[in-house]
């Protein structure tokens, strides 16, 4: 859940009291000022016209890089999740607001307004809806489809509760790109996410994904650093390969707030190297590994594109 500013407030103040020292970032994590032609004229259309995206409502280190190379990733379906997790900061409701009718239009006159090659679209978990919201996100991808054919679009969506058919519906959309994430290793599952998430599960969307789409491109991601072994994520990357996921991707899960699991260990960027070797050695026909890596980062890279392209 999202805590509220005066709860973390309280919290960081207890903790000084104790004695306890905040917990420095390494040099590595860092991300440079945004800027660049793209990137402010982007800024600046989306100003004019009103309108936001999760690359700033999440102060996403990689915004500048992102949306300079073209790639934006939009959150459907509101701000408030139905589960809570220990590494998210997204706020959670048993009774989220009702969907909104126009998001499909309004989504795809923000990706209009952004001239967006590449565009990921993601969203809270909706367990409240009876088909999770996938529906909702067909809707999305249709209207953007629509408004910016040449925009290459990537769904990073919930689990679903494991109902193949609402998968099926999204992938009926026509998405180029299918993405759910494990999130971590198998053994830390239950510690980090919601009760109703499930790793097996997580591998059987992908599974039922490359099953019904046998030319989508399938992609996941693992945070590290939350006291995973690397016999862990190695069993891991062999999990992702057993369903044929395509991709994936590492990044240092940083804490969102003094309520969530705390961080165990800060990755160095030569173990970033190995497993984005490790995943190449694998099979895993892309892979972006690094401290600032997010799910959707650098998402329509030029080989990432290439992939995309290359599917018949």
């Amino acid at each position: 859940m999202r805590i509220p500013p005066e709860k973390t407030a309280l919290l960081r103040r207890r903790a000084r009291e104790r004695g306890e020292a905040p917990r420095r970032l390494p040099a590595w994590i860092r991300a440079p000022l945004p800027g660049g032609e793209r990137y402010a004229g982007i800024k600046n259309r989306l100003r004019d016209s009103h309108l936001h995206t999760v690359c700033e409502e999440a102060q996403c280190p990689n915004i500048g890089e992102c949306w300079n190379a073209g790639t934006a990733t939009l959150m459907l379906m509101g701000d408030t999740c139905t589960r809570t997790c220990r590494f998210c900061a997204v706020k959670s409701d048993r009774t989220p607001a009702p969907l909104d009718t126009e998001e499909p239009h309004k989504a795809a006159e923000q990706v209009a307004i952004m001239d967006l090659d590449y565009v990921v679209l993601t969203s809270v978990n909706r367990d409240d809806l009876p088909d999770g919201g996938a529906a909702h996100f067909a809707a999305v991808i249709r209207a953007i489809r629509a408004a910016s054919a040449k925009t290459l679009i990537e769904v990073l969506t919930p689990d679903f509760q494991g109902v193949v058919r609402d998968v099926v519906t999204v992938l009926d959309a026509a998405p180029d790109v299918f993405a759910h994430n494990v999130e971590t290793v198998e053994a830390l599952t239950r510690t980090l996410r919601d009760r109703r998430a499930d790793y097996r599960q997580s591998l059987a969307v992908l599974s039922a994904a490359r099953t019904h789409r046998p030319s989508i491109v399938t992609k996941s991601s693992i945070m590290l650093g939350i006291g995973e072994s690397e016999a862990q994520v190695e069993q891991t990357l062999a999990d992702l390969r057993a369903v044929d996921c395509d991709a994936v991707t590492f990044g240092q899960y940083l804490r969102p707030s003094p309520w969530h699991q705390e961080v165990v260990e800060f990755i160095t960027q030569d173990a970033f190297a190995h497993w984005q070797r490790r995943a190449t050695e694998l099979g895993f026909r892309y892979c972006a590994s690094g401290p600032l890596v997010r799910s959707s980062y650098r998402a329509g890279e030029f080989y990432l594109r290439g992939l995309i392209e290359s599917k018949p």
